[in-house]
């Protein structure tokens, strides 16, 4: 929607239809199918098909097809999903644990240079510190005790810190 509204977006529900048409009429490569026709068996009506007019005789032959197409949009997406758990954790590394008292750098990757006040991103160190960890928040955060002048929040995520 974002490149339909204006400058001001105060237009943005008049794009609203035209947005979720365009995401029900779009086919998705794990599933070879819209949502739209996952959801009701058939392709999204347009408007400017002649619709035929019939008798409701295949009923049960229209929920055995829908019944076959959910189980098989299901298996698809099940599938799709252990694809990407997998690629995923073939990058993934176990995280170090922490203890209270533990010296620890601070990766700066998404620090700004305003906030580091340095004019030059390539020149700048990749890790500042080393700082005391304060407590464990949980696995996966701690608590750092920061100074004053580093003005950052103190809870930081373990994959953007090293110990020391």
């Amino acid at each position: 929607m974002r490149i339909y509204i204006n400058h001001k977006q105060n237009n943005w529900s008049e794009w609203l239809a035209m947005a979720e048409f365009a995401f029900n009429n779009k086919v998705y490569t794990v599933t070879k199918m819209s949502p739209f026709q996952v959801n009701y068996g058939r392709e999204l009506r347009m408007g400017f098909y002649i619709r035929k007019k019939g008798k409701n005789v295949k009923a049960e032959e229209f929920v055995r097809e829908m019944k076959k197409r959910h189980k098989e949009t299901r298996a698809a997406l099940v599938k799709s999903q252990k694809e990407i758990k997998r690629q995923v954790d073939k990058n993934r590394k176990e995280t170090e644990e922490y203890r209270a008292g533990d010296r620890v750098l601070i990766s700066i990757k998404d620090f700004s240079m305003e906030l580091m006040k340095k004019a030059m991103k390539k020149l700048t160190e990749k890790y500042i510190g080393p700082y005391m960890v304060k407590k464990i928040v949980s696995e996966n955060t701690v608590e750092l005790k920061l100074p004053a002048s580093l003005r950052i929040h103190p809870v930081v995520n373990v994959r953007r810190i090293v110990k020391y």
